[in-house]
């Protein structure tokens, strides 16, 4: 199991990254759906959970079979999603997510906020992240991938006209009023024999990009959600859900009709395969609450939306 702490700061409050945390996310979704890939909301409540109380459940179907390297599609049908289940208890939020077919295939992510620039090395209370597992991501002048960069979203030209904020220069992490930091404690684990170790790396990679990109994004945003109220956050919310899903479901449509039917799989299995299907551990499973699970089982978003 690999195991690392991202620690993500914004010019933002952590009050005021409420409202931007769910715009960022819906408006993310949206940009990143179409031709028969994207975020599909299936559920989007409030519930009481056992442990933690009230708060926000959300579960996702996150269609990104084209997003794989080739190496992964040798183990994986060509159309598949991650099923994502999130707990929002703000400031503090736990998501976690399956794949039927990959049972041994499992990420948590544990999320805290606090007003600070990133200090707090026991952000959630109970065993400190050793020290060489702790990465500190800077949306300002950290890379992100050449196709997600939009001079509109480079933060060394943002100017907030509603804060005043902006733009960021090198070292304003340092002094910059306000801060506030997102602590986000990542634990993946792929327990298949020889693909454990890359595949893990593959996924905290993708996972460094969409924090860097999402984060990027709610500042550069800042004045298309500042002074929005809960409730108006809410129904933008659900407004760019039901745009979201149906640009999946209606990419999806149009794929169906014109991809040429896949061929069936066949050849004969020899004695090693049968050993590397049962360490693969190929069968299907129930996918169990994030929350009440220290690694849930199932993957995490690879193309996903960033919290």
């Amino acid at each position: 199991m690999l195991m690392k702490e991202y620690r993500i700061c914004m010019p933002l409050t952590v009050d005021e990254y409420r409202i931007g945390q769910l715009y960022m996310i819906s408006k993310h979704s949206c940009e990143q759906s179409g031709g028969g890939e994207g975020v599909e909301v299936v559920k989007n409540e409030l519930q009481v959970h056992p442990t933690h109380g009230p708060g926000q459940l959300t579960e996702k179907r996150i269609y990104l079979n084209s997003k794989l390297p080739s190496w992964a599609k040798v183990i994986v049908p060509r159309f598949f999603y991650v099923t994502e289940k999130a707990w929002n208890f703000y400031p503090y939020t736990i998501t976690g997510a399956c794949v039927s077919f990959l049972p041994r295939f499992s990420i948590r992510i544990e999320t805290r906020f606090e007003n600070n620039n990133g200090d707090n090395n026991n952000v959630f209370g109970d065993t400190p992240t050793p020290a060489q597992n702790v990465s500190f991501l800077d949306i300002l002048s950290d890379p992100i991938p050449e196709k997600h960069y939009k001079e509109s979203e480079d933060l060394s030209r943002w100017q907030s006209t509603k804060t005043g904020r902006g733009p960021l220069q090198k070292g304003w992490r340092e002094d910059h009023e306000p801060i506030m930091c997102s602590y986000k404690r990542v634990q993946c684990s792929f327990d298949v024999y020889g693909f454990q170790t890359k595949t893990e790396e593959f996924i905290h990679r993708n996972i460094r990009d969409i924090l860097l990109v999402g984060h990027r994004q709610a500042v550069a945003w800042t004045d298309e959600w500042h002074g929005l109220s809960l409730e108006e956050v809410r129904e933008f919310e659900r407004t760019m859900q039901e745009k979201t899903n149906s640009k999946v479901k209606s990419s999806q449509n149009n794929t169906g009709q014109l991809a040429a039917p896949r061929p069936a799989f066949s050849r004969s299995i020899s004695v090693t395969d049968e050993r590397s299907l049962k360490k693969m551990g190929v069968t299907t499973v129930a996918f169990s609450d994030p929350s009440t699970s220290s690694v849930p089982p199932g993957p995490i978003r690879l193309n996903s939306t960033p919290e």
